[in-house]
């Protein structure tokens, strides 16, 4: 049985620790030295098969005109206020310089030449949309191949021109782009060490020891330098999107802490009853464990979930964090009972700062954080919800759902450079092209059109799109004679994070370019990152309905196997769908209507970005089983010792209370830290996360649990006795009265 197995390894890992450790040590270092060797670049082609944007890009990567690549733009303005590049023959010259450098750089493959445009006059360059209506800025787009053949040293060799010309030319030069995205910091190192930080001083807070708190730290770190260096290998082999690493590094420490919290709390209870540590930490693994493996197996599955979203990126980036979650679970059985084994009795000593909050008195052996025994305050807690359950679950029921309403007016999208802080060169560069040549300049559209036969359709099609409402601008277009591709760069009037950008992408495709290509054998297509990003938005959209139900329906079954109980998993089911719509609802509020965004950062709204709720949502209910089974399992050990349903609601819930709300502080830590990135996306993943795990264990497991189960009262274990007979697996309660998974410690220390 997997507590047995659980106890023979957690067992033997702590009986012979520092193999164990060294082991761990030896993997460690050659997943850092296959990442250096071999280790791939992450990469981000946001779309997917199907898809218009997909059809374009396919286009305009066989006409190999370049714009398939990477781009970056430095705008430049001259300092003095008074002069513009029309008359101000330093500036002009400065200009002509600065190109010249940029085409000279690494990897480039080219450059627009504003300076040879105003050569030909004011009129020509600024026909040519590289030099404002009142001269006073430029800019030189600087064309890279794609990503792949690219890394971070590509962007430091711009900047680092840029940072150089400065100081030598009266010009302001800010530079933003494609290049900036892809390999720019998001600010995830400091985020994971402000996490790593923070979790630190609650663990020792909550243990009074510098020990205790040390461990899950320790383990964390082993197992997310693992995770992100086989990342990285798998990077080599396939497409890891950008972000993956942030997210993985987010969720791996979130869990890998908290996984190691409920082995270290129960292996301290061991310790205080007497036993050696090597056979408390193999009892504390097999007991926590079991709860950790399952639900760190539902994170998995769940993130694995997202396949049915056919958006490759997103695949790929759920597959990287499951690893890193999966990583997390095997160091939470294996590395962290060989660190308990290694600190030997220590462990079950509380310090100074331990009995100064109350978690020992002077003669009485007692357990930091949660004991056998439930906390009196928690108990009384939870008793007064207990006989008022009616009050208590409409009113927090009413909450979370008022908390959702926001979910209505959800907008998905990318947010673009306009988001970023004021201190970004990214952000200043975003400024200067959309005052002097309008919003819509920062996200041009490339429409594709393969001529197939009929040359004349090119110019049908520009002159189609131009006359459109949406459009401000379209430049000539570039004729691939070998492949009879044409392409065109659009510049649409909004910027690319509108909701008016998307509507014109539609009626783009939908009116404009079936009119004008007629009914020859010549076809369009709109492509380009605000296109791209649209279409995934529709899709993920679409998709997700599928995916809710799936995770929904997969969880249902798994809680109903575990605690043979119908009403139990729906029930957790719907509460969970809860907690995440009103985290939902909570970042439509503050990154769509702005409220609150200034405390993170957030200078501007932005909508939300399109693959963010699924991926949020595979996490957190995955995340949530962790709570539901940790707490479950001592609700239900204790219905089937007592029978009675109130005290079990009382006894079990108050008894984990002190468990859960620690583990869930950590976890809020950890993500609040990564909200306060420069990056809107890290953003939102960091509060989205924090806001889900705050709720779900203070008004749900706290508040609407404890409510419900009363209000259900034995129907909470009900079963049909068909059901029963058809569902394999025997119940929780009868396992772990007998193998002692959710036993209590006194009786499992005389289990031999």
């Amino acid at each position: 049985m997997l507590s047995k197995a659980l106890f023979r390894l957690g067992g033997s890992a702590a009986r012979h620790p520092w193999q164990v450790i060294a082991a761990w040590l030896l993997a460690a270092a050659l997943a850092v030295l296959a990442a250096t060797a071999f280790g791939g670049r992450t990469a981000d082609t946001m779309t997917a098969p199907g898809l218009d944007s997909q059809r374009a890009a396919e286009l305009i990567e066989r006409a190999g005109t370049g714009q398939e690549g990477m781009t970056a733009q430095v705008v430049v303005t001259p300092v003095d206020s008074g002069a513009s590049f029309f008359d101000d023959g330093p500036a002009r010259a400065a200009l002509t310089r600065l190109q010249a450098e940029a085409r000279r750089l690494p990897h480039v493959l080219g450059t627009s030449d504003p300076a040879e445009a105003l050569g030909r006059g004011a009129d020509a360059a600024v026909r040519s949309g590289l030099v404002s209506a009142d001269g006073r800025i430029a800019v030189v787009r600087v064309q890279y191949p794609d990503q792949s053949r690219l890394s971070a040293d590509d962007l430091d060799a711009l900047v680092d021109l840029g940072d150089r010309l400065r100081d030598e030319m009266p010009l302001r030069i800010e530079m933003g782009g494609d290049l900036f995205f892809a390999f720019s910091d998001t600010g995830g190192g400091t985020g994971e060490l402000i996490g790593l930080l923070a979790a630190a001083a609650i663990l020792f807070l909550a243990f009074g020891s510098l020990t205790a708190a040390a461990l899950p730290i320790g383990m964390a770190v082993f197992g997310l330098t693992v995770g992100v260096a086989t990342m990285t290998v798998l990077a080599r082999v396939t497409e890891i999107p950008t972000f993956a690493p942030v997210l993985g590094s987010m969720v791996g420490l979130g869990v890998g802490i908290d996984y190691a919290l409920f082995v270290l709390v129960r292996h301290r209870e061991y310790l205080a009853l007497g036993l050696e540590p090597h056979e408390a930490a193999g009892r504390a693994v097999a007991t926590a464990g079991r709860p950790v493996v399952f639900a760190g197996g539902t994170v998995v599955v769940s993130i694995l979930g997202m396949a049915v979203s056919n958006v490759p990126f997103m695949t790929m980036g759920g597959l990287a964090v499951s690893i890193v979650v999966l990583i997390m679970v095997v160091a939470s059985v294996t590395l962290l009972p060989a660190f308990l084994g290694a600190a030997g009795p220590r462990l079950a000593r509380v310090g100074t700062l331990g009995r100064l909050f109350g978690r020992a008195r002077p003669g009485q052996r007692r357990v930091a954080v949660a004991g056998a025994a439930p906390a009196p305050g928690w108990r009384r807690w939870i008793g007064h919800v207990n006989r008022h359950p009616v009050p208590y679950a409409v009113g927090a029921a009413g909450l979370l759902l008022a908390a959702t309403l926001p979910v209505l007016g959800l907008r998905v999208g990318l947010p673009d450079d306009g988001s970023l802080p004021e201190s970004r060169t990214e952000r200043r560069a975003y400024d200067l092209v959309a005052d002097g040549f309008g919003p819509g300049t920062n996200g041009p559209l490339i429409v594709a059109v393969d001529l197939a036969g009929d040359p004349g359709s090119a110019g049908r099609v520009a002159a189609a799109i131009a006359a459109d409402q949406g459009i401000a601008s379209v430049l000539p277009a570039r004729v691939d004679q070998a492949t009879a591709i044409a392409t065109l760069v659009v510049f649409p009037t909004t910027g690319p994070q509108e909701r008016a950008t998307a509507d014109t992408v539609a009626r783009l495709r939908a009116e404009v370019l079936p009119a004008a290509v007629g009914q020859g054998p010549s076809h369009a297509h709109v492509g380009g990152a605000a296109a791209s990003l649209s279409d995934v938005g529709r899709r993920t959209s679409q998709r997700l309905p599928i995916f809710i139900a799936a995770v929904l329906a997969l969880s249902f079954v798994l809680l109903m196997l575990a605690f043979r109980s119908v009403l139990v998993p729906l029930k957790a089911v719907l509460l969970n769908l809860l907690s995440i719509g009103a985290a939902y609802g909570v970042m439509v509020a503050v990154f769509q209507w702005g409220w609150g965004g200034a405390l993170i950062g957030l200078e501007a709204t932005v909508p939300i970005v399109s693959f963010i709720p699924m991926f949020l949502f595979a996490i957190l209910f995955g995340l949530s089983m962790d709570y539901e089974v940790f707490l479950l399992s001592r609700v239900r050990e204790e219905y089937l010792r007592t029978g009675d349903n109130n005290e079990a609601i009382v006894q079990g819930i108050s008894g984990t209370a002190r468990t859960i709300t620690s583990a869930a502080l950590i976890m809020v830590a950890v993500f609040l830290s990564f909200a306060i990135a420069d990056d809107p996306s890290t953003k939102m993943f960091g509060l989205g996360l924090a806001t889900a795990i705050f709720i779900d264990a203070t008004v749900v497991r706290m508040v609407l649990v404890p409510a419900t189960m009363t209000l259900l009262g034995r129907a909470n274990w009900w079963l049909p006795r068909w059901l029963d007979l058809v569902l394999p697996g025997r119940p929780a309660g009868t396992d772990a009265a007998r193998d002692g998974t959710h036993a209590d410690p006194q009786v499992l220390a005389r289990i031999p």
